[in-house]
C-alpha cells in the first residue's frame, strides 16, 4: 500500500496523480490491480499535513510519496523507518532531508527539481519579453523558507540589468489579491512569480489576475502558460512525478530509498503562450520564439 500525501487538493492536481501512476505502471503496478493508494489531501493547509502524515503512518503504508516541501518535511517527522519518496523544488540537502544526493543515506530519496534556483532567469526571460518594462516586481510567500534567498537572487539579477525591483508578499488568497491591486497602483511593468507550493496550487488565481490588470507576468511550470498565463520556465513537474511513481514502485518492490539517488531534472521548460502576448500587446522576439520547447497559440 502506497501513502500518497500532498499540499493541494485533488481537482487541480488530478494531472500529477495520473503522471505517478504511469510512473508506478512503468515499474508493474496499478492502482486497484496490484497495489492500493490512500490519498491525503492538504487543501491548501500546511497545518493540516503533521496529522494527515501521522494517519498515513498508522495505515503502515509500505511507502509516503510526499509531494512538495512541506509534505517531505511532514513525512520525514511523522515517519523514522517508513520509506519515503519526495518531490521539491529546494535543496533536500540543505533541508536535512538525505546526507547526499547520490547516497541519500536514510529512509528518503526522490526528485529535486532545482525550481528556486531559477527564478532569477525568469526575471532575465521577461526583461526580454518586454524590453519597454524598468519597474519589476517579485511575488513571494513570506511563509516559504526560501523566500529570503529568492528575493537576493532576483535583486541581484534586477541590478544587472539597470531594473527596478519591488518586493510583495502574499501567503494567503486575499494577501495574492491584494498584491496584484497594489502592482496595478505602483504601475508595474512586469511580474515576477516566486517559488512556492501555495503559488502553484492558485495557478488559476495568478493567472486570472495577471490578466485582469493586464500585467506580463512569468511562472514556474509550463501549467501556468497552458492556463493563460504569459510565460514559464521550470523543470517539468509531470515528470518529476512521474518518476517519483517509478521511485515508490521500485521500493514496493523491495529498493531502499538510501540505494536510489536523488534525481535531478537535466532539461528546462520555457513555455509562450502567444494568445497572452497579443492580448498584453507584446511581439514575442524570434529568439525567444526557436529557444522555446512550447509555443501556445
Amino acid at each position: 500500500m502506497i501513502g500518497f500525501l500532498h499540499f493541494g487538493s485533488r481537482g487541480p492536481f488530478a494531472y500529477q496523480v495520473t503522471a505517478f501512476d504511469q510512473g508506478l505502471k512503468e515499474t508493474g503496478y496499478v492502482e486497484g490491480q496490484n497495489v492500493a493508494i490512500e490519498y491525503r489531501w492538504a487543501e491548501g493547509h500546511y497545518d493540516r499535513l503533521a496529522a494527515l502524515a501521522t494517519d498515513l503512518v498508522s495505515r503502515k503504508v509500505d511507502v509516503i510519496t510526499a509531494i512538495g516541501p512541506p509534505c517531505a518535511s511532514a513525512a520525514k517527522h511523522a515517519a523514522s523507518t517508513i520509506p519515503i519518496v519526495f518531490t521539491t523544488g529546494t535543496d533536500p540537502v540543505g533541508d536535512g532531508l538525505v546526507a547526499s544526493l547520490s547516497r541519500p543515506g536514510g529512509n528518503l530519496t526522490g526528485v529535486s527539481i532545482l525550481a528556486v534556483e531559477l527564478v532569477p532567469k525568469r526575471l532575465e526571460l521577461l526583461s526580454e519579453l518586454v524590453p519597454r518594462a524598468r519597474m519589476f516586481a517579485l511575488l513571494v510567500n513570506p511563509n516559504n523558507g526560501y523566500s529570503e534567498p529568492m528575493i537576493r537572487d532576483v535583486q541581484e539579477a534586477a541590478r544587472a540589468k539597470g531594473l527596478q525591483l519591488n518586493i510583495l508578499k502574499a501567503s494567503t488568497e486575499s494577501e495574492i489579491d491584494g498584491a496584484f491591486a497594489i502592482f496595478a497602483n505602483l504601475h508595474v511593468d512586469a511580474v515576477v512569480i516566486a517559488d512556492d507550493p501555495f503559488f502553484v496550487a492558485q495557478q488559476k488565481q495568478l493567472v486570472a489576475l495577471a490578466s485582469r490588470y493586464h500585467i506580463p507576468t512569468t511562472y514556474q511550470f509550463r501549467e501556468f502558460a497552458a492556463a493563460g498565463g504569459l510565460v514559464s520556465y521550470g523543470p517539468s513537474l509531470t515528470t518529476a512525478i512521474r518518476q517519483a511513481g517509478i521511485y515508490a514502485g521500485k521500493i514496493v518492490k523491495g529498493a531502499k530509498p538510501a540505494d536510489l539517488p536523488v534525481v535531478q531534472p537535466t532539461k528546462f521548460e520555457l513555455v509562450l503562450n502567444l494568445k497572452t502576448a497579443k492580448a498584453l500587446g507584446l511581439t514575442v522576439p524570434d529568439h525567444l520564439l526557436a529557444l522555446a520547447d512550447e509555443v501556445i497559440e
